[in-house]
């Protein structure tokens, strides 16, 4: 009578270390199923930033041009619709949730969003703050595509 009893628990040893191997296999699985998903949404936005990287200069030149449309033109139809381009190029872009940084002036100086490229020597105080934007900046959802180039004034501390 031993023997069977005996030959019972070794196969329920057995079951028990084969069951705990597929629950391990499950868990591995799954680990590279949750990996693979989130280098594929990595790829997917690192396309997306080289992509819209590429459309930044283009971008800039059309804000560029409709900043310095003559007061003549400003009711020609060609320049209307150069206007009307440029709020659908920014309905596009933020549908892909690509936001412009602030760089008000007046907005205090974060060198995590801002490039600063000038400084206003004669400013005083200990805050340093935008003085001027002078190429916008961009953020893909919190990643910073392009830091915003400003110019940089020292002004008191508010307190």
């Amino acid at each position: 009578m031993p023997k069977p009893i005996k030959k019972q628990s070794g196969l329920e040893q057995e079951l028990a270390k084969l069951t705990e191997d597929l629950q391990r296999l499950q868990a591995d699985f799954i680990n590279y199923r949750r990996r693979v998903e989130d280098e594929r949404k990595n790829v997917v936005e690192a396309a997306k930033a080289a992509t819209i990287m590429k459309l930044l200069p283009v971008i800039d030149n059309i804000e560029l041009a409709t900043k310095h449309l003559p007061a003549e033109l400003a009711d020609n139809k060609w320049a209307l619709g150069i206007t009307g381009l440029t709020k659908s190029l920014e309905k596009s872009l933020a549908e892909l949730n690509l936001t412009r940084i602030n760089a008000e002036p007046g907005t205090p100086f974060d060198p995590n969003l801002h490039e600063a490229v000038m400084m206003d020597e004669e400013s005083q105080g200990d805050a340093e703050v935008v003085a001027e934007e002078l190429r916008p900046g961009y953020q893909l959802g919190t990643q910073v595509v392009r830091h915003t180039m400003v110019k940089v004034k020292r002004q008191p501390l508010v307190q």
